[in-house]
């Protein structure tokens, strides 16, 4: 039997990390050990156990993980886990093991001590663990302290069966946050079912989410299982959820509240299980504050919230995203691979990215496509990169009415003012999905006026480049 210790235990294979975290402990009133491995740590547990035990998770031999899952089994102390390598995979396995806490290095002394005495003060009762299942790869990259974050909090939420509300501009990730819950769920091999409640006309999204008898409606010629039935067992996402009509928010509001739905038509009372993740790019306070969001069904949604940077807000991530998306499209496009050279991933970094993650990831896969040689140079990035200065597409311009006047060309402000609104107009469309009622609201400009200009901009021809 092993003698009961009440002190801490830190296992990592960095002297520096051990020394500065166990004196930070020691100063905080604690008594500290350290050891450089798992194997150190197993033959400790022959003689004594820990209040609670701080290991990395990559280590020689055994993992850090190993040891969260074998203190979990044998009901020893909790354990909070460090790592430098704070992907989703890896953050959700750790909660998935065992772990009540974990600590993206570099961390900041006065954080880690908190939680150390937060993970004391609340010790959970012992429970045997399961195997931990393999961490499936994920979309979501980020090494930025705000994705950390975000890192964290899915690891955290992911195991539970709590409403999740993801906000966040558009293109931003929030369908591959929803994607990533549900594959670190105990809910991952039942289906994940996707609707964007903005793309589907009001009068059909009720069908589309609770299906529909035969006869129900013209044209409703047999019976049909809505997303809500799709989803049984697993995760319904539901995106855009900002646009959906008030009388439908009622309807939603109680099947949130009662598990129980009809099929439009229908008499049949279906009972479901589904987990519902939720996202917008709107306020939802204040659509509820101007009468436009239901207040009890945004309370029913935003159980934990889960908010994503834009992309101008992660810039240390621009380079990363970029590498891996002018990959990921040479291989997916059967195309010879290519790289960036450091000036061109510099240049891009520097831009803003209206579009966020979506808009960088078509900007590589264009130039994957349409960049000459093996290395992207700025010169290749053009007009795509000409937003990285406030003055690039200016200067652009300068040059083509300069050229323009030269060779005697008439209507020179008409075919330049036509030319910048076709270009607006679709970056906008692309960067909402072909949404255009919010492309328009992003320009600032009306849906019809919107709707009138594409018209008139496919008659008419561009300036000469």
């Amino acid at each position: 039997m092993t003698e009961q210790r009440s002190d801490i235990w830190i296992a990592d294979d960095d002297r520096g990390v051990r020394f500065v975290l166990a004196e930070v402990l020691r100063d905080a009133g604690l008594d500290v050990r350290e050891f450089g491995d798992a194997e150190e740590v197993r033959a400790a547990l022959r003689k004594a156990s820990p209040a609670l035990l701080l290991t990395d998770v990559r280590m020689p031999g055994e993992d850090g993980l190993t040891l969260v899952a074998e203190f979990k089994t044998k009901g020893l102390g909790p354990v909070i886990v460090m790592s430098a390598f704070t992907d989703v995979a890896t953050t959700a396995a750790a909660y998935r093991a065992g772990a009540v806490d974990y600590l993206a290095k570099p961390f900041d002394l006065d954080q880690a001590v908190a939680a150390v005495q937060r993970a004391l003060a609340d010790v959970p009762a012992s429970s045997a663990a399961p195997a931990v299942p393999p961490a499936p790869t994920h979309a979501l990259l980020g090494e930025s302290p705000a994705m950390r974050e975000v890192f964290r909090l899915i690891g955290r939420v992911a195991g539970s069966d709590l409403n999740v509300l993801v906000t966040g501009e558009t293109g931003t990730g929030k369908e591959l946050v929803a994607r990533a819950l549900h594959e670190e769920s105990p809910r991952r091999d039942k289906p994940f079912v996707a609707l964007n409640t903005a793309a589907i006309p009001s009068e059909l999204l009720e069908s589309e989410l609770f299906g529909h008898e035969a006869g129900a409606f013209t044209g409703a010629t047999r019976r049909h299982a809505g997303r809500f039935e799709q989803a049984e067992g697993g995760t319904l996402f539901l995106d855009e959820i900002g646009d959906m009509p008030l009388a439908l928010q009622t309807r939603l509001l109680r099947v949130l509240a009662g598990g129980e739905f009809y099929r439009v038509g229908g008499r049949e009372l279906i009972r479901g299980n589904v987990r519902i993740i939720a996202a917008t790019h709107q306020d939802l306070d204040a659509r509820v504050a101007a009468g436009q969001f239901r207040a009890d069904l945004k309370h029913r949604l935003d159980v934990v919230r889960i908010e994503l940077p834009p992309l101008r807000q992660r810039r240390s991530d621009i380079a990363l995203l970029a590498q891996h998306f002018l990959a990921s499209a040479a291989q997916e496009l059967h195309l010879p691979p290519k790289r960036f050279s450091r000036a061109a991933l510099k240049a891009i970094g520097q831009r803003d990215f209206p579009g966020n993650v979506r808009e960088l990831e078509n900007l590589c896969r264009r130039l994957a496509v349409i960049a000459p040689g093996n290395e992207i140079l700025p010169s290749d990035l053009g007009a795509t990169g000409a937003g990285s200065t406030a003055g690039g597409w200016t200067e652009a311009l300068r040059e083509w009415a300069a050229q323009a006047l030269a060779d005697g060309e008439v209507d020179i402000h008409t075919r330049a003012r036509e030319a910048l609104d076709q270009t607006l107009l679709q970056i906008a469309l692309e960067a909402h999905e072909g949404h255009r009622q919010h492309a328009a609201a992003a320009l600032g400009v009306g849906r019809n006026t919107l709707t009138r200009k594409l018209g008139s901009s496919r008659t008419r021809r561009p300036p000469k480049s």
